[in-house]
């Protein structure tokens, strides 16, 4: 049985903003070429266009409750693609860096990126030290990107790692994770993938063990602060047990 797309409830302009306590939210920013194709457009400009969709919702997000927000920016089976793709989205993502590292100091926001650092060009591997180390006293939000990406291979390098552990524990393993990831690992609270696909793509496998989903139509480029509000409007409406009865049942 498929599982059908979330349609999330609308907010209207005049509410206040309520922030939610301390949350995780990670995004599989899906649909950047498909936005760009659709409007005979290039790929590439569906990925420009995505990166402008990622800084309203980077600005956006500690007013509502978000301490975290990992994006999913290029995943390790994306090397599968055709190589002037992949280019263009690491030239994107290496300029991203060189123009936003000073408005995340402002900004007071931690940039982190987790994932595989040794097929990515030199340059943008500079880039990314000198962001992290420019904005590591950050305490508003830690954005952290995820760039040639895997969990199942995250997870792989920490179990070998793990058995030098001497305290085996969920929490232990937690701790190597977050080594191998260099962004550190903390468990994702609200996913949200755009572009009406309804699957993980090996993304946050570990941390996303009890996430609420919430699946989107549109296309990353399209979507906005509204969409944000909306989504975690919709993760305040919905009962997390993790396994436990409801409160209701329990009374």
């Amino acid at each position: 049985m498929s599982v059908q797309p979330v349609v999330l409830r609308q907010i209207p302009s005049a509410s206040p903003v309520v922030p939610a306590p301390s949350l995780h939210v990670a995004i599989i920013t899906d649909g950047n070429g498909r936005w760009a194709t659709s409007r005979g457009l290039p790929r590439s400009a569906g990925h420009r266009a995505g990166a402008e969709a990622a800084r309203g919702v980077i600005q956006a997000a500690p007013a509502r409750g978000i301490h975290t927000l990992t994006l999913f920016a290029l995943s390790s089976a994306n090397w599968q693609r055709p190589a002037h793709e992949v280019n263009a989205i690491l030239r994107l993502l290496h300029e991203y860096l060189l123009t936003e590292t000073s408005h995340c100091v402002d900004e007071g926001v931690r940039l982190s990126v987790i994932g595989r650092r040794d097929r990515i060009p030199a340059t943008l591997r500079e880039a990314i030290a000198d962001a992290e180390a420019l904005t590591a006293k950050g305490k508003q939000l830690h954005l952290r990107l995820a760039i040639d990406y895997s969990a199942r291979e995250a997870i792989y390098m920490a179990a070998c790692r793990f058995y030098k552990v001497t305290q085996l524990s969920p929490d232990a393993f937690s701790d190597v994770l977050s080594e191998v990831l260099h962004g550190g690992s903390t468990e994702v609270d609200m996913l949200i993938r755009t572009g009406g696909e309804q699957r993980l793509s090996d993304f946050l496998l570990w941390e996303c063990a009890f996430a609420e989903f919430v699946f989107l139509q549109k296309r990353w480029p399209d979507f906005t602060t509204g969409d944000l509000a909306a989504a975690v409007r919709e993760f305040h409406l919905r009962e997390r047990t993790r396994g436990a009865l409801p409160k209701d049942i329990v009374s």
